[in-house]
């Protein structure tokens, strides 16, 4: 839940409309998926330029993910 709660945290402050950030997490075995849904309009700030922010947040997962022993992916949907 922590992996959850970081990305919700930091979409949320990136989005003009927080409400509609939701971070859903689907654990299989030593996998994780994220999927993180937000505002039509808001896909491009939680993205970023090239992909710099969703890569940056995929990053930071995939540090905590190995601490755990475990693989993640963030999906934006």
């Amino acid at each position: 839940a922590l992996m959850k709660d970081l990305i919700e945290y930091i979409a949320k402050s990136l989005v003009d409309d927080p409400s509609r950030v939701d971070v859903t997490e689907i654990e299989r075995g030593h996998s994780v998926i994220l999927k993180l849904e937000v505002a039509q309009e808001d896909k491009g700030r939680v993205i970023g330029r090239h992909g710099r922010v969703a890569n940056a947040m995929r990053g930071l997962l995939r540090v905590m993910a190995s601490r755990e022993g475990k693989r993640v992916s963030l999906d934006i949907v």
